[in-house]
């Protein structure tokens, strides 16, 4: 698959409960004031140039729309989504 135009395609990390040094644990539901979404690069078009395939980022999570190919389930953004490149 290959995205086209200025989109990316990208693989959302699965989101766990976290613990917190206190010891308190924050289910998924908790932890929904976090706004930006850490995802892995799957595809990028030709024209974006800052960010590759493989590449870490964090995005807005509220950004962009979810397909699903072979069973598997991507979000598909604009680079101007993307807020951090690890």
């Amino acid at each position: 698959m290959k995205a086209v135009g200025s989109n990316i395609i990208v693989k959302p990390k699965p989101v766990s409960n976290k613990k917190t040094e206190g010891g308190l644990v924050l289910s998924v539901k908790d932890r929904e004031d976090i706004r930006y979404t850490e995802a892995n690069v799957v595809s990028v078009s030709d024209q974006v140039e800052v960010v590759k395939q493989g590449d870490a980022i964090y995005y807005d999570r509220h950004s962009g729309h979810k397909i699903e190919i072979n069973d598997e389930q991507y979000t598909v953004i604009k680079l101007q989504d993307v807020v951090v490149l690890l």
